[in-house]
């Protein structure tokens, strides 16, 4: 019985946390935003570029933050939208690693995704350092360089994926012209 008990215990201690992290992602993300990316969930570069969407609003709140003087919730503040970014870049990665792992065809947009990760670390850089947001920023630069490294390491295998499966290009072609359905 106690056996049982411990068993209940650790597994409603399982649920609640994949419940409070779930939270996170979702706090990170506006209403507007989640619409967004369920209205792309079909189409996988549109799925990507909703993610660049949603990150180039947040970099923009962090030069925003920057641009106006410093006040008493300066530092909050900044945590926060640093904090967003990395919860909202690492939902994007996992959905890179899902769609790599599928074959997804994102070879155009690759380069797009490079170049903005590139544009990103330099405004999550623009902060001067600050205690109360030294942490978050470093986690959501680790993130980014992940994401960076994903997309590199996609851009050469789905190049030499898509050469040897020529029909495989022709397929993701007809999914992404056919009404939306779940692919």
């Amino acid at each position: 019985m106690r056996v049982l008990g411990a068993f209940l215990l650790s597994a409603l201690l399982v649920t609640s946390a994949q419940a409070v992290l779930a939270q996170e992602k979702e706090d990170a993300l506006s209403q507007k935003e989640v619409e967004e990316l369920r209205d792309a969930a079909f189409i996988p570069t549109d799925r990507i570029e909703a993610y660049e969407k949603i990150l180039d609003t947040r970099e923009k709140m962090i030069e925003a933050l920057l641009a106006k003087p410093r006040h008493v919730t300066f530092g909050e503040d900044m945590h926060d939208a640093l904090d967003q970014f990395g919860a909202i870049a690492d939902e994007m990665n996992d959905n890179l690693d899902e769609l790599n792992a599928q074959h997804r065809d994102l070879r155009k947009i690759l380069p797009k995704l490079v170049k903005a990760t590139e544009r990103w670390t330099t405004a999550l850089r623009a902060p001067s350092e600050d205690d109360a947001y030294k942490v978050v920023r470093r986690i959501a630069l680790d993130t980014l360089k992940d994401t960076h490294d994903i997309a590199i390491e996609m851009e050469t295998s789905e190049e030499a994926y898509f050469k040897a499966h020529p029909d495989a290009a022709k397929e993701e072609k007809a999914r992404k012209d056919a009404p939306h359905s779940p692919q």
